[in-house]
């Protein structure tokens, strides 16, 4: 038998060894929110694309690339929310853009929706740092005026982040933005942001963080990226177009070609940021513990009332403030140190309030179920989901063309309601990603249980719908 003195010696090494021995690193996140790119903005998603995203291609051949990946909505502050909190954005009561746009001279008038990401609500950055780590955000924020900027919302650092959903000042220096003081003349903001996410990471070598880079292009107004701009100038020539071709979309008109200059230098410049965040990553000897995610708020803008919108999302129907798969499917590519098989494409339909729970759960912290579903499987095993339907909700007029509507997705099937004129469309994503043949008359028993179920799921989400105008004179 071991006497009492080895005993407490042998406890003593023992004791030693696991102090010494090193503790698994908490993973860190990189989260790249580009503000209105389009579906078919990169390259991996739609070959025959007139932007080049060489760097977001990259990451996808070291990822998984969502192929049927959605936003939340089909406009950026409810989207915003819903990766913020992982609820739908229904349960926060942010529906529109924020302040939004309230006509009082339609035939419905929209709910009166909030303005701010209440504080009450527990967000992505505050769970976070309640279990150690750095929190950083640099750029568009959307979620609030004073008082419900990032910095009182979870975020240790706040660069850029303000109430205005367009960058104020334009892309270059002077930004006029309360939260980022000027650069050199003629800095490029997407530059700039991206400069400051790598100083920030290289401060940050011995310490778990969530880096936020909510980049505000390709959010209008369109200002090319010098740098840039003249490779699609001459690209555009040689497509040698006559007129730009459109395609009427209710009160508005969708562009049917990639072709602007400007918005493919600005999608570049975007593109060769992104490549420099993962160099410096790989630099610093952080890309084996970073689990990087790159996705869009909403579809691109495509339709407008007007013609000539900056870009166009491909086969796919109409963009950003509709919901057609143009304004809600958006481009989602993930990569981190526990992927199996990467270079992956995964079919299965995900969306916005997926990231909460996914990153928490990456991170090993406790957190209370939500509307999102944890990705894990897919990353790290490549099994199914579980999931029976995403819907969407968004009861406001747009300066796109779109009439206050729902909609909502299961399986292959797609019911899309519109509350102005009570019509209802259905269609088969599997036969008709374009949703180009409303099938409604040929599927009623489909159409009543998507009808249904959308009415059970906007009740139970606490929804608010437009109500008719009593001060609505038609012409």
């Amino acid at each position: 038998m071991m006497s009492l003195k080895k005993s407490f010696v042998f406890i003593f090494v023992l004791g030693a060894i696991f102090a010494c021995a090193p503790k698994k690193q908490k993973p860190n996140f990189v989260f790249i929110l580009v503000d209105d790119l389009g579906w078919a903005d990169v390259k991996c998603n739609y070959p025959e694309s007139f932007y080049d995203t060489p760097n977001i291609d990259k990451l996808a051949e070291g990822g998984v690339r969502f192929t049927q990946a959605y936003s939340a909505n089909p406009v950026c502050s409810p989207t915003r929310a819903s990766i913020m909190t992982g609820k739908h954005p229904n349960r926060v009561n942010i529906t529109d853009w924020i302040p939004g746009n309230d006509p009082k001279n339609r035939p419905l008038l929209g709910p009166q929706d909030g303005n701010e990401l209440a504080l009450v609500e527990i967000t992505l950055a505050e769970k976070l740092k309640e279990a150690g780590y750095q929190t950083f955000f640099a750029g568009k924020w959307h979620l609030g005026d004073e008082g419900f900027f990032p910095e009182d919302q979870g975020f240790d650092i706040n660069l850029g982040g303000h109430d205005k959903g367009s960058p104020p000042g334009g892309y270059y220096s002077p930004y006029n933005n309360p939260k980022l003081k000027d650069g050199p003349d003629g800095e490029y903001l997407t530059d700039r942001l991206t400069n400051e996410s790598i100083r920030f990471l290289e401060k940050n070598k011995e310490n778990p963080f969530l880096l936020f880079l909510s980049f505000y292009t390709v959010h209008t107004p369109i200002q090319a990226a010098n740098k840039h701009v003249e490779k699609y100038e001459m690209k555009r020539e040689k497509l040698e177009l006559d007129s730009i071709p459109h395609k009427k979309e209710g009160e508005g008109w969708t562009k049917l070609v990639q072709e602007d200059a400007a918005y493919a230098s600005m999608v570049a410049a975007m593109d060769e940021n992104v490549g420099r965040l993962l160099e410096a990553l790989a630099k610093n000897g952080m890309d084996k513990n970073t689990w990087v995610i790159f996705t869009s708020d909403n579809g691109g803008l495509s339709t407008l009332t007007r013609k000539n919108a900056p870009t166009n999302n491909g086969p796919l129907r109409a963009g950003k403030g509709w919901c057609y798969e143009g304004g809600i499917r958006v481009p989602l590519i993930i990569t981190g140190p526990g992927l199996n098989s990467p270079g992956r494409i995964s079919e299965q339909p995900v969306v916005s309030m997926d990231f909460f729970t996914t990153l928490l759960s990456l991170a090993g912290i406790q957190h209370e179920k939500n509307d999102g579903v944890n990705l894990l499987p897919i990353l790290a095993e490549e099994k199914n989901i579980s999931r029976n339907e995403l819907f969407w909700h968004f009861p406001h007029y747009h300066g796109s063309g779109w009439k206050p509507g729902s909609a909502i997705r299961k399986g292959d099937w797609k019911l899309v309601i519109h509350y102005e004129s009570n019509h209802i469309e259905l269609f088969n994503l599997a036969e008709d990603p374009g949703e180009t043949k409303d099938i409604s008359g040929n599927f009623p028993e489909k159409l009543i249980e998507l009808k249904i179920l959308l009415e059970e799921k906007l009740a139970e989400s606490g929804s608010h719908y437009p109500i008719s105008n009593p001060g609505f004179e038609p012409d």
